[in-house]
């Protein structure tokens, strides 16, 4: 069975497939100067692509975890989630506080995805 990476970088690719299955790597804003809710924005925005690129789409997501740098934004960051997953096809999912890569990300998701 084939591997394939999409923006396959020196140390990480951002989306992998192997058979049907889809694994990205975390995901965080393009912009992360916004608030917590603009942030997840542009991250699902991204997710939205890579799955697309990888032959596939939001309904076919399996899993996600998702990390806040502050769980006192979680309402803020589902407002964003729930106005993006599709009723009918909500994946399994996890949602921690942790301290992310750099102090201006605020939230980081990650998915693993059907094709």
């Amino acid at each position: 069975m084939s591997i394939q990476r999409i923006e396959c970088g020196p140390r990480m690719s951002q989306a992998v497939v192997h058979g049907d299955k889809i694994y990205l790597a975390g995901v965080v804003a393009d912009d992360p100067s916004v608030g917590v809710k603009e942030q997840t924005q542009q991250i699902l925005k991204s997710i939205d692509r890579l799955l697309a690129a990888a032959g596939s789409d939001k309904t076919k997501i399996l899993t996600a975890n998702i990390w806040l740098a502050d769980i006192a934004t979680f309402a803020e960051m589902n407002a964003a989630w729930d106005a993006w997953v599709p009723q009918g096809h909500t994946p399994a999912r996890a949602t921690v506080e942790s301290k992310l890569a750099a102090p201006q990300y605020k939230v980081e998701i990650m998915v693993q995805a059907a094709r």
